[in-house]
C-alpha cells in the first residue's frame, strides 16, 4: 500500500501543463469503437485502471485493441459482432464500466456475468437494471441488488421512454446503449442536466440523436462507423490543480486542452462565485467537445457560498475538491443535493467530512451534503478509504496546510489519474509517494534472508525501512 506525504508549498504553481485524457469520454470511445464498423483511432485516451477494465471486457468478446502509449486503435465488428466471453467479466473498481456494459450486453444473444472488486460490489445496481428489464432484458442481481450482474441472452429489446428518478449519466447511457439494439426510438428524460458525452459521441459515430427539452432520443439498430478522435484532457483530473493554483499564492498555471463541456464544468461556476477567476484561452472543439487552455492564477481569498443544488450533477465528481476550497475560504459553504455521493467508490460525504475533521476543519455532515466552516488546515493523517478522488483532494489540502499531511492508501489513484504524483511535482507541489512499513520491507528484502540474518542485520533493515518510508 502506498501513501502520499505532502508538504506545504513555499512558491506558486506554474507552467503550461496537460492532464491525461478524459475518463468518461475514454470509456465511451472504447465502447462505440468496438461496436462500430471498421477501425477507430483514439489519441490521448486515458489508460487508467478503470478504462483498462472496459478495454479488457471487449477483448474478452473478441475485439482487437492495439495500444501504443495513449494512442489506441480498435478494430470494430459492428453492433452484433461481439463473441460470448469465456468467463465472467471483471470490472475492477469501475462503476462506469459495469453500468454502461449492462446496457450494452442487455441486447446480446449470449449470457454475460459482470462482477467487480469489494467496493464496486457494494454499489447499487437496481437503478440501471430496472429500466433494462422494462425493455425486455433478463437480468439477475444479488439479494442486495448489487453485483454480480447476470445478463441472460435476449432475442430483442423493446424501446422505452425512461424518466430518470435520480440524475445519473451512467443510467442514461446504459438505457441509450440498450436502445441501440431495440427496434424504434428509445428516449431518456432528465429533470437535471447530466453529462452528455454518450449522445455527443453517438452523433460522431453516425447515430441519429435528438435532444429537446431535457429529452434525448436515439434510433435503434443504427450501424455506427469507426472514427478518429482526439480525447480532451479530463476536467475532473484538472480540477485538483485548478483548486491548488487558486489556493497557493503566486500561482500562474495554464492547463492545456481541458474539456469544458457545460454538463461537466459546474465547479468553475461555483469557484467564480466564491471569488476565483479564470481565463478561457484558445476555445475550440475536439470531437464535438468544447475545450480550452484554462489559465488559473491565485486569488487573494475565496469566500464561502451556498451551492445551488441544481448545479450538483454538473460537478458531482468534484465535490471533494470543492470541499477543500471551501475549507480554505472565508465563511461558510453549504452543500446540499449530494446524497448520491454516498454511493461512490466510498461514501464521499462521510469520507470527505472525516478527512476535513482530521485536519482541524469544522464540518457538519448531513444526509445529502455538508456545511463547511472555512479555516486553516493543520497537518495530520487522512485515509482515502480506497477512493481516488478523496486521495487526490487531500493531497491538495496538504499543499496549504500548516505542516505535512499524509494520505494513506493511495494506490486507488491509478484508476483515473495514474500519473498524478508526477504531474503534481511538475507544477510545483511538494508531494512524495511512500510505502507502508511492511511494503517497504518486503520490497527491498526477502523475508527468509532477513529472518536468518544472511543479508543484513535487523538494525540495518529497520534503518533502511525508515529511510524508505520517510522518502
Amino acid at each position: 500500500m502506498k501513501n502520499f506525504r505532502i508538504y506545504p508549498s513555499n512558491s506558486g504553481l506554474t507552467g503550461p501543463h496537460e492532464v491525461p485524457g478524459d475518463k468518461s469520454i475514454s470509456h465511451r470511445c472504447v465502447i462505440f469503437g468496438s461496436i462500430a464498423n471498421g477501425e477507430s483511432n483514439f489519441k490521448n485516451l486515458l489508460l487508467g485502471e478503470d478504462v483498462h477494465a472496459t478495454m479488457n471486457a471487449f477483448r474478452a468478446c473478441g475485439i482487437q485493441i492495439d495500444q501504443t502509449d495513449n494512442n489506441v486503435k480498435i478494430h470494430g465488428k459492428g453492433l452484433f459482432g461481439l463473441k460470448p466471453p469465456e468467463r465472467p467479466i471483471h470490472c475492477g473498481n469501475s462503476g462506469t464500466s459495469m453500468r454502461l456494459l449492462s446496457g450494452l450486453f442487455a441486447g446480446q444473444s449470449f449470457e454475460t456475468v459482470l462482477h467487480g472488486d469489494d467496493s464496486l460490489s457494494a454499489r447499487p445496481m437496481l437503478r440501471v437494471v430496472k429500466p433494462l428489464r422494462l425493455m425486455g432484458a433478463s437480468i439477475e442481481l444479488s439479494e442486495s441488488n448489487t453485483a454480480p450482474i447476470v445478463i441472460h441472452p435476449t432475442r430483442h429489446l423493446c424501446p422505452i421512454t425512461w424518466k430518470l428518478p435520480v440524475a445519473s449519466a451512467q443510467v442514461k447511457s446504459a438505457v441509450l446503449l440498450a436502445g441501440m439494439f431495440a427496434y424504434g426510438q428509445t428516449s431518456v428524460i432528465e429533470s437535471q442536466l447530466t453529462r452528455n458525452h454518450t449522445g455527443t459521441l453517438l452523433q460522431s459515430f453516425g447515430c441519429d440523436v435528438r435532444r429537446r427539452n431535457g429529452k434525448i432520443s436515439i434510433s435503434g439498430r443504427t450501424e455506427l462507423t469507426g472514427q478518429d478522435i482526439l480525447v480532451p484532457a479530463d476536467f475532473s483530473s484538472a480540477a485538483f490543480f485548478i483548486v491548488a493554483a487558486l489556493l497557493n499564492p503566486g500561482s500562474d498555471l495554464t492547463l492545456e486542452s481541458v474539456g469544458i463541456n457545460p454538463t461537466r464544468s459546474g465547479l468553475l461556476t461555483v469557484l467564480e462565485a466564491m471569488g476565483g477567476s479564470f481565463e478561457y484561452l484558445n476555445k475550440r472543439e475536439l470531437g464535438r467537445e468544447l475545450v480550452c487552455d484554462l489559465r488559473v492564477r491565485s486569488c487573494e481569498g475565496l469566500s464561502g457560498t451556498a451551492v445551488d443544488p441544481s448545479i450538483i450533477p454538473t460537478m458531482i465528481d468534484e465535490i471533494p475538491i470543492l470541499a477543500i476550497a471551501a475549507a480554505a475560504a472565508k465563511g461558510q459553504t453549504v452543500l446540499t443535493g449530494c446524497a448520491d455521493l454516498r454511493n461512490k467508490e466510498s461514501d464521499r460525504i462521510q469520507s470527505t467530512c472525516r478527512g476535513l475533521e482530521a485536519l482541524n476543519i469544522s464540518v457538519q455532515e448531513n444526509a445529502d451534503g455538508m456545511i463547511i466552516d472555512g479555516g486553516q488546515f493543520s497537518g495530520g493523517t487522512v485515509d482515502s478509504y480506497g477512493d481516488h478522488r478523496i486521495a487526490m483532494s487531500f493531497a491538495i489540502a496538504g499543499s496549504i496546510a500548516s505542516s505535512p499531511v499524509v494520505v494513506n492508501n493511495v494506490d486507488c489513484v491509478s484508476t483515473s489519474f495514474p500519473g498524478f504524483a508526477r504531474c503534481a511535482a511538475d507544477i510545483g507541489l511538494k508531494l512524495e509517494v511512500t510505502a507502508s512499513a511492511w511494503n517497504a520491507f518486503s520490497h527491498r528484502y526477502n523475508w527468509w534472508s532477513g529472518w536468518v540474518g544472511q543479508k543484513y542485520s535487523w538494525t540495518e533493515i529497520v534503518a533502511e525501512v525508515r529511510l524508505e518510508i520517510s522518502g
